[in-house]
């Protein structure tokens, strides 16, 4: 009687060590599922070109929740049919070290803490071309360690499949310019009226300086911060390296 009773709570111990024991499997298989679902797209996307990314589809249903009606603007251009003046501008506001770093800049990450812990607020964000599309193409707009992990994960998988001037030419068709404007042409058509290949070197250094806070600036077109960065970003243009 006294083994029954010993073997019925043996049976119990090992099921419940057994749903423990699933407890870790689960979301441990469930991160690689998801981690296998990002290695594919972008295996795909390296000579594929992305219709849409996560973000602005997130865009697309903000502008929707005003209007039913609303679209966003973009429109798909090759990498020799956006002008060297984006290009250089683009790496020399954004990600100086764009063609020499893999994926994330560690000392732009540090000088950006350091930057933020001394004003006591986010003034500078710290991350590379290739960060700034990997967050774009999968994850939201919010802010956490985990999504700040998953953005780590999906860079160093674009850096290891895609070329340099692949990721630039994505981020550049992708990169949010203004309230329902994406990418290179869409930009230089709403607020120059040319191509992306016609931008001017002051136009293009203008559309850069745009970048961290585009929606921002597609309402206040001329600010004197917006002047005074410009003409700083025309100045360091010449010394970009293009991938």
């Amino acid at each position: 009687m006294s083994g029954g009773k010993k073997g019925a709570r043996n049976g119990g111990s090992g099921s419940r060590y057994g749903w423990i024991k699933w407890l870790f499997i689960v979301p441990v298989l469930a991160f690689i599922v998801v981690q296998l679902y990002f290695f594919l797209q972008i295996w795909w996307w390296v000579d594929h070109n992305p219709s849409s990314t996560a973000f602005m589809r997130e865009q697309l249903s903000v502008l929707q929740d005003k209007n039913p009606n609303a679209t966003i603007k973009q429109t798909w251009v090759p990498y020799n049919r956006i002008s060297n003046n984006l290009k250089r501008a683009i790496i020399a506001s954004e990600d100086a070290n764009f063609s020499e770093h893999e994926g994330v800049d560690w000392e732009a990450l540090q000088k950006a803490y350091e930057k933020n812990s001394k004003k006591q607020k986010v003034v500078a964000g710290g991350s590379t071309i290739t960060q700034q599309l990997a967050k774009n193409l999968f994850l939201s707009g919010s802010r956490s360690y985990v999504r700040k992990g998953q953005e780590l994960i999906i860079t160093y998988m674009l850096e290891s499949l895609m070329e340099k001037q692949r990721i630039f030419e994505i981020y550049l068709n992708v990169v949010e310019f203004g309230t329902g404007i994406f990418g290179a042409e869409a930009a230089a058509r709403h607020y120059y009226h040319v191509s992306a290949a016609g931008l001017s070197a002051a136009q293009a250094a203008k559309l850069a300086v745009m970048l961290p806070n585009p929606r921002f600036y597609d309402r206040h077109r001329d600010t004197g911060y917006l002047n005074r960065r410009t003409s700083v970003i025309l100045r360091r243009m010449g010394a970009a390296e293009l991938p």
